[in-house]
């Protein structure tokens, strides 16, 4: 059964139960619509699907609408000004939050967080609204420390108690790839100052996070050109690397939409300004590999660049819940996509060199302190978040044997990446060698080249003044023959006027006469 007909003959009532696995459907929608848009922010929140602001033919949208998964019905949300006695009365007529897009949506306690994005209001540096769930009073949230610069088509996940800002473009079309941290216990932003090479500088990417630990960007452009990169920064050493990924190939995209639920992190549209993006893309963050969910006719809605993707959990089930979005047309439907379940009872955990020696040197610790028996009741885990975990004991025997054996695991892996670090050392110094050896060459070349260039100057000089010779040659012998015609002409009156004197007797018969 296709998806038309399933969305038509869908029971509103028991709609979930009704949709096939990993097959993106359209909500038959109750009552009126929200305007079609684009570069909203979305949440969604229990069974209800938030969403804010946009930009539709060049103009910011301010509105919330309300998404009821149940009931299938829009509705708008009426907001309170957040207001206090030092406030002026004609404050809370502004208008909070202003008309936005290319901005974010974070779900925070029980409150949503409005971050950044392009607006008419000028603003040096992000700001953050905060709209709470229960009261619908709606205010902006005081922050302190390095605020970065306002910013749009940035992305921001939510990592413990603290949010984590990468990228974007600035109010001046300036491209940005650097980090910021937001605590939210605090309210203080700080600039993470990272090792190692970062992303190109880019805009309208996405970003995960994965077991608490890895920052995840995808693709992105900058002005000119779309990314399909996939780059990695630990949040524990600050360290950005660039793995190797697997599967299947994945085009470059800009201004798609991504959510990460458990290992998995799903991708949903996008392009490059010359197609849209027709897979739905699962990136298992545990192994990189690559797969496609499926594919979308041409021209479909969410094919579009700024649509919005979040996670729901109806009737037990995970579904991915998409909206809007522009493909040449503004869309304001509501799509979504039932998940097979997964089992990720043991999830395996992402590991970079760095992180698997790190983790050996932890666990080498711990099996040597138990086989010595020591002092050593608990493995205190201080996670990204500062929280410590207790972890009871064991039978210790049982413990300990695991623990050896993974401790040779991780050494056998150690001696690998070792072994390939050497490898690609050597092959570095090699490159450097036939790097060295190919810059002389080429700085010879170059000699060369130049003193060539200055004979072909010195050539081409030359050449330009023996031009010239034949050219004044040439006049010569132009001048010449018409001196060698007047020669001969002269010669011809002289002959003429030679005969006629012979003629009549010439001057000494006319002297003889006279006598």
């Amino acid at each position: 059964m296709g998806a038309e007909e399933i969305k038509k003959e869908m029971d509103i009532s028991k709609w979930p139960s009704d949709l096939a696995y990993e097959q993106w459907v359209a909500l038959p929608v109750s009552g009126a619509r929200p305007s079609a848009r684009y570069k909203h922010a979305a949440a969604v929140v229990g069974e209800k699907l938030y969403i804010h602001g946009g930009s539709r033919n060049g103009r910011y949208l301010s509105d919330i609408q309300v998404f009821d998964l149940r009931s299938l019905t829009w509705s708008s949300l009426k907001l309170k000004i957040e207001s206090d006695a030092d406030k002026s009365e004609d404050s809370g007529s502004q208008e909070v939050p202003p008309g936005t897009s290319d901005h974010s949506m974070i779900k925070w306690e029980n409150n949503l967080l409005l971050l950044g994005g392009h607006s008419k209001k000028s603003s040096d540096a992000m700001i953050v609204h905060v709209l709470n769930l229960e009261t619908h009073v709606c205010g902006v949230m005081e922050t302190s420390g390095k605020v970065p610069v306002a910013r749009g088509g940035y992305s921001v996940t939510l990592v413990g108690s603290k949010l984590i800002v990468f990228g974007g473009e600035d109010r001046s079309r300036k491209l940005l790839n650097d980090v910021h941290v937001l605590d939210l216990e605090t309210m203080t932003w700080s600039m993470v100052e990272a090792m190692q090479t970062p992303p190109t500088p880019r805009f309208d990417h996405t970003a995960a996070v994965h077991a608490e630990r890895y920052l995840l960007i995808f693709g992105g452009c900058s002005h000119s050109i779309f990314f399909n990169d996939l780059h990695v920064l630990d949040l524990q050493t600050m360290e950005w690397s660039q793995p190797q990924v697997q599967g299947d190939l994945v085009s470059p995209r800009a201004g798609h939409a991504g959510i990460s639920i458990d290992e998995m992190w799903y991708i949903v549209g996008g392009g490059d300004n010359s197609n849209g993006c027709l897979e739905t893309l699962a990136l298992n963050m545990s192994k990189l590999v690559w797969s496609t969910l499926t594919t979308l006719k041409e021209r479909h809605p969410l094919a579009s660049e700024g649509l919005s993707v979040c996670s729901a959990i109806i009737d037990g089930e995970k579904h991915l819940v998409a909206f809007g979005g522009y493909n040449g047309k503004y869309s304001n439907e509501v799509f979504v996509m039932k998940l097979k379940p997964r089992d990720s009872s043991h999830p395996k955990i992402f590991q970079s060199p760095a992180a698997a020696a790190a983790a050996a040197s932890v666990t080498a610790a711990y099996a040597l302190a138990k086989s010595e028996k020591l002092d050593f009741p608990q493995i205190i885990d201080l996670n990204f978040n500062g929280v410590e975990n207790n972890v009871p004991k064991k039978d210790v025997n049982i413990e300990i044997d695991a623990i050896k054996e993974e401790k040779k695991v991780l050494e056998l892996s150690i001696e690998e990446v070792t072994a390939e670090n050497s490898r690609l050392r050597e092959k570095i110094d090699e490159f450097n060698s036939n790097h060295t050896e190919l810059s002389k060459e080429l700085q010879s070349v170059q000699g060369q080249l130049i003193s060539e260039r200055s004979r072909c100057f010195k050539l081409e000089a030359q050449i330009a003044e023996l031009q010239k010779m034949l050219e004044s040659l040439q006049s010569i012998e132009n001048e010449v023959q018409v001196l060698r015609r007047q020669k001969s002409a002269l010669e011809q009156e002289m002959e003429l006027s030679a005969a006629q004197r012979q003629g009549s007797g010439g001057v000494w018969r006319w002297i003889a006469g006279s006598t």
